[in-house]
């Protein structure tokens, strides 16, 4: 089978459509350029050095740093959704507590089950896979919240002083904010193979996989994805709306 090549005149002409976007924010001042090529030089940097560190992984083969390299995307990705909540009183633990529940409990199941094995060429893509969709779902629903708190603000008070509790108070904003966590994933999974051909289906039959192999690992993704999207917005919601009272249980700005 043809593997497929990218040179760097390939490169170059997939940069230009990067032009094309910077053009366009440029024109309509969207005021997006900087954030665009920003965004560029980082993805590029960041790409070829952890290029460089999996393939040094995938060769040693070593438990300890497959664990490691797990740990350290998870610590990132904890730190990015930290990085989204609006809140004035956002804690970092209660992001990590979320994207590491929810990473590592999908994980516990699917070496369990036999899907995936402890190496480090399926443990550490897996991981970025989920980690990184569980903290686009947390910052979502840290946005939402913040978002429903500063909206509902006289609704949320007067519940407060008819009696409600914290929690009883905020019901209506956690439920929605997780949600809205939520729905992308829920979205994507309705038209997986309608819509788009996912990336881990598509790269397996590139590979020479019977495509009903790579449709089972696809549903086995998908599965994941929505397992550890709503771990991570159920558990970094109903940590994160309680920064938004104080201990004598009252709504903060």
């Amino acid at each position: 089978m043809n593997q497929l090549a990218v040179n760097n005149m390939s490169l170059v002409f997939s940069f230009c459509l990067v032009l094309i976007a910077v053009f366009i924010s440029s024109r309509e001042k969207l005021g997006l350029s900087k954030d665009i090529m920003y965004s560029i030089v980082r993805a590029v940097i960041q790409l070829v050095i952890v290029g460089y560190v999996l393939k040094y992984i995938f060769q040693v083969n070593h438990v300890f740093l497959t664990i490691a390299m797990s740990l350290f995307i998870v610590l990132n990705a904890s730190w990015n959704a930290h990085k989204r909540n609006p809140s004035n009183h956002k804690k970092y633990l209660h992001s990590l507590m979320a994207i590491f529940i929810s990473t590592y409990v999908t994980l516990g199941v699917l070496v369990l089950s036999g899907a995936i094995e402890l190496v480090p060429s399926q443990i550490v893509p897996i991981t970025g896979m989920i980690a990184s969709n569980s903290m686009i779902a947390i910052g979502l629903c840290y946005r939402s919240l913040d978002t429903q708190f500063h909206d509902q603000r006289q609704q949320v008070l007067e519940k407060l002083a008819l009696g409600a509790s914290v929690k009883m108070a905020s019901q209506p904003i956690l439920r929605q904010s997780i949600k809205t966590a939520m729905q992308p994933t829920i979205d994507s999974a309705k038209t997986v193979g309608l819509v788009s051909l996912p990336g881990m289906m598509s790269g397996l039959i590139f590979a020479g996989l019977d495509p009903v192999h790579a449709i089972k690992y696809q549903i086995m993704v998908t599965f994941m994805l929505l397992s550890a999207t709503s771990l991570g917005a159920i558990i970094g919601g109903y940590n994160a709306y309680k920064n938004y009272f104080n201990e004598q249980h009252q709504l903060i700005n």
